[in-house]
């Protein structure tokens, strides 16, 4: 792998792969991609190692190993499933992976595999030309990162730690130029929201669905309670790391100071016109909550005694499962909060990561070479990554690549998980050529 067209080619046929993760344990199918990246960096004098807890959902691990064991050690994360796509909602084959007027079309190309290609053909290059760093890298490209990364990475830092554990690691959602006043900022992901998913059970009585008055109907109580979820706002919360990606950006200073108020922040967001941003800001600032999956009822002609009630809610830095009870009993309100049973499903709690790193430093000097002119800012996902595995293990990890002018930030942001999905070539060989040049600055 020497130029641009393998990391184009490389792409394409991990799309074309079709790692669909729905969330089951029999889906996924990584095993496909694992074998394909394999068979690719085959030669390079690298030897990997394939762990599959379960058929099919399978992770490939290198190292090029270091020459000083007190150098510090750098992981290239990425993940190789993708989430479901509705063919019907797409202008091209979502796994085609087709290159259409300098664009790569296809599920994956923005989340993830634009940086794992990348990440791969790096790797490929720096062992190929013999690099022998101080600091040890490894490659790793994971299964199951779009559920819960228990068949991927999850599984990796519990059972495989010493394969995988390292000082630094780099992973997906970061490097999309972002424009503002002050200029072109490259917002690298440090940090990322917690998941307190849980199950609300909504208790009533049952009866004959002929006779509904006066009946202690579940479904129609857990209407009420959708309702309320949806209407909730708690209290804004600026961390530290919203606030470094505010104080980084350079906006003017009034819309600084609206930004950084916990109560002025709510007015400004009902009213900014860009709603991506809009929604952006306030997933970052605010614990929320989505009622997504109502299951309820055994019969037509029957009046349920019990509603299930899914919901997603996201947590910010040092909020605790007591925290999110309480706030989940003050959204439903104490008249209808001792119909509700809640059963936490998820609580995996808020990280982040330091920015005043020798690889953070590293970063910059790199981007400059892209980008010149346009420095890093911390940024804070409102999402899960893989991330927070290693940096529960003491690793400083952080989100980023590198990426054209062609795409926009508000477009990426749309993209992960939409429909339409693609990413340029020039972005795909400047991620590699980044990884590659970052590689050698970093480890020596």
């Amino acid at each position: 792998m020497t130029g641009r067209l393998e990391v184009v080619d490389l792409i394409q046929r991990m799309i074309r792969n079709e790692c669909v993760n729905d969330g089951s344990s029999e889906s996924g199918h990584e095993r496909r991609s694992v074998d394909l990246l394999r068979s690719e960096l085959e030669g390079s004098g690298v030897d990997f190692e394939v762990y599959e807890p379960s058929p099919g959902r399978a992770s490939l691990v290198g190292r090029i190993e270091g020459s000083d064991p007190d150098a510090p050690s750098l992981c290239w994360l990425g993940h190789t499933d993708v989430v479901p796509a509705n063919p019907d909602a797409w202008s091209r084959d979502p796994f085609g992976g087709e290159l259409i007027d300098g664009e790569v079309w296809g599920r994956g190309a923005v989340d993830m595999l634009n940086i794992t290609a990348s990440m791969a053909v790096a790797f490929d290059r720096l062992a190929r030309s013999g690099f022998r760093p101080k600091g040890t890298l490894v490659l790793a490209a994971v299964a199951d990162e779009e559920a819960l990364g228990s068949h991927g990475a999850g599984w990796l830092a519990e059972h495989e730690t010493d394969a995988v554990k390292c000082d630094y690691l780099i992973t997906e959602s970061g490097g999309i130029p972002l424009e503002g006043p002050a200029g072109r900022r490259l917002p690298v992901m440090v940090g990322e929201k917690g998941s307190c998913w849980c199950r609300l059970r909504i208790h009533g009585e049952a009866g004959h669905a002929s006779q509904p008055l006066r009946t202690d109907n579940a479904l129609v109580t857990a209407a009420a309670v959708v309702g309320r979820l949806a209407a909730f706002r708690p209290t804004a919360q600026i961390h530290g790391a919203w606030r470094r990606f505010i104080e980084g950006m350079g906006w003017p200073a009034e819309i600084e100071r609206l930004l950084l108020d916990p109560k002025a922040i709510e007015e400004l967001l009902e009213f900014m016109p860009d709603l991506g941003m809009a929604r952006q800001a306030h997933a970052c600032t605010h614990l929320t909550m989505a009622p997504t999956i109502l299951h309820g009822g055994t019969k037509i002609n029957v009046i349920p005694d019990t509603v299930d009630l899914e919901v997603d809610i996201r947590t910010l830095p040092g909020q605790s499962e007591g925290e999110v009870r309480s706030l989940v009993a003050e959204a439903i309100g104490p008249e209808l909060w001792p119909k509700v049973e809640i059963l936490f499903m998820i609580d995996d709690p808020a990280t982040s990561s330091p920015v005043d790193t020798p690889l953070w430093t590293a970063m910059e000097r790199v981007s400059e070479g892209f980008h010149p002119g346009a420095p890093l800012v911390p940024f804070f996902s409102v999402g899960a990554t893989d991330a927070r595995f290693f940096r529960r293990l003491g690793t400083t990890a952080y989100g980023y690549g590198m990426f054209s002018e062609k795409l926009s930030f508000e477009q990426f942001a749309v993209m992960f998980h939409g429909d339409d999905e693609r990413v340029d070539v020039e972005s795909l060989e400047m991620s590699a050529s980044m990884f590659e040049h970052l590689g050698r600055e970093f480890l020596g």
